[in-house]
């Protein structure tokens, strides 16, 4: 590898890194901090009206489509990663849906989605197992 493309490698690393780290700051800031993280966003809190179920639908969207990608580069690690994390974001939305509404219909679609995805995702690390060796 040349020394132009190891740096160049080494950058969209630290990217990477750092753009994930941003997020997973404003995800953990609108846990901890929602109204003050919710006014940064520019969602007004006196009449949040539609922003937020916009900027939730908007993030769907986003990892859906990045998913759907994943699995047509046909790059099982990074399918499997991205649906591990998944099981751990529905099974989080499940604590969630119990302690606000306790909806059971609710409950039950997340830890269901959880199981779905933290199956999937270890049959998608046995495929990308199976592909590099």
């Amino acid at each position: 590898m040349s020394q132009k493309t190891n740096r160049h490698t080494k950058l969209v690393f630290w990217l990477a890194v750092a753009t994930g780290l941003v997020l997973s700051i404003i995800g953990l800031r609108f846990l901890l901090q929602p109204e003050s993280a919710a006014n940064f966003f520019g969602i007004d809190k006196r009449s949040p009206g539609f922003a937020p179920h916009a900027a939730i639908a908007l993030r769907d969207l986003w990892l859906g489509l990045l998913l759907i990608a994943l699995a047509v580069l046909r790059d099982w690690r990074a399918v499997a990663l991205w649906l591990g994390l998944a099981t751990l974001v529905c099974f989080g939305d499940a604590a969630i849906a119990a302690v606000s509404s306790g909806r059971a219909v609710s409950i039950a679609f997340h830890g269901g989605s959880g199981l779905f995805c933290g199956i999937l995702a270890t049959l998608a690390w046995r495929l990308s197992r199976t592909h590099a060796g």
